[in-house]
């Protein structure tokens, strides 16, 4: 079964809150809507009261069940403000009161704030904006996860056929966030597309460090930076008590296609099964979920944000109605108590 249906089932369970930053966007109330009818909590939209419910008219989408906020009308408006100047002090420019308030009434750093307060289970935003305005509040606001030194992204690529990783469920990381990564970096976002990939799943993360070659003698800079990353990438693993598999120099048909992986002599759990995917920078991995996405005829899900404390996704501008809930859905889930889901 493809994964967004499980994830459904999942939420459907233990219901969540996720609040979507652009709350007046077709495609997000189309997603909302869907949230409600399907049971699987309260979705929370942020804007303008009346444009938001003259969009739902015009588009005869049914409001109820669903929370509408305007930032800028909301008790929470003040202690907000006053929370986020907290937040800056100390840094390079402090700001003033008022330029905090006139913040909090910007829908992106307002839903990061709901967000950090648990005044919502998970985030949805970007709809509307460059990636860079709808990350920014989050990375200002939202703490890192305990065991991640950076914040990435990752794509879930789904397929309705089920010979890919885990039941025709890839990760791809990073395709949003840094455009090149080290060493280090990259063994941070192995593990912490590994501990979302493991939660959403529950198998054992099978990750291929990918690369142009498969454990070469080149002693190329970018041949070396994937190694080594490799070596960190399972030291951290054992520090942070996550049981992965991890594979590294290797090419993406080794690490898909079993026959390839035996012809290559690449045997163990990753070889032809991998089920996350890290690529070595930024245009690789933005370049091959889009290209999978469009010819190969799969769905993309994403970005979803990995080393956050808290549950968030930058959906694209291109994004339609389905990619939002699809994405609003793993987020959902990733609110979800392990042990509500699995029992461990």
């Amino acid at each position: 079964m493809p994964i967004i249906p499980q994830l459904v089932a999942k939420l459907q369970r233990h219901p969540k809150r996720v609040v979507f930053a652009e709350g007046n966007d077709p495609r997000i109330l189309q997603a909302a809507r869907q949230w409600v009818t399907r049971r699987m909590g309260v979705p929370i939209l942020l804007g303008d009261r009346g444009l938001i419910k003259n969009s739902a008219m015009r588009l005869d989408i049914n409001l109820e069940g669903m929370r509408i906020i305007d930032p800028a009308q909301s008790e929470e408006l003040e202690p907000f403000a006053t929370q986020f100047s907290g937040l800056r002090k100390n840094r390079d420019k402090e700001i003033t009161p008022g330029e905090a308030r006139a913040i909090m009434r910007d829908t992106s750093y307002f839903a990061s704030m709901m967000l950090a307060n648990a005044q919502a289970d998970c985030l949805v935003g970007g709809a509307t904006r460059v990636a860079s305005s709808a990350l920014r509040p989050l990375f200002q606001i939202i703490p890192k996860h305990e065991h991640a030194q950076n914040v990435a992204s990752l794509i879930i690529i789904g397929f309705d056929e089920q010979k890919f990783g885990s039941g025709g469920t890839l990760f791809f990381a990073d395709c949003g966030v840094i455009p090149e990564p080290t060493a280090a970096q990259l063994a941070d976002i192995a593990v912490s597309t590994a501990h979302i990939a493991h939660h959403l799943t529950n198998e054992t993360p099978r990750i291929a460090m990918l690369s142009w070659a498969t454990h070469s003698d080149s002693a190329h800079p970018s041949l070396v930076k994937v190694r080594e990353a490799t070596r960190l990438a399972r030291a951290k693993a054992a520090v942070a008590g996550i049981t992965v598999a991890i594979e590294g120099e290797i090419q993406a048909d080794a690490a898909l296609d079993a026959l390839t992986a035996h012809a290559k002599r690449i045997s163990g759990p990753v070889a032809g099964r991998a089920n996350v995917l890290i690529f070595p920078d930024l245009a690789s991995g933005n370049i091959a979920f889009k290209l999978v996405n469009i010819l190969g005829g799969s769905y993309a899900y994403g970005q979803i944000l990995t080393g956050l404390s808290r549950p968030a996704a930058e959906v694209s501008r291109g994004s339609s109605a389905h990619d939002v809930f699809g994405a609003a859905a793993i987020v959902g889930c990733q609110a979800i108590d392990r042990k509500l889901l699995y029992g461990t």
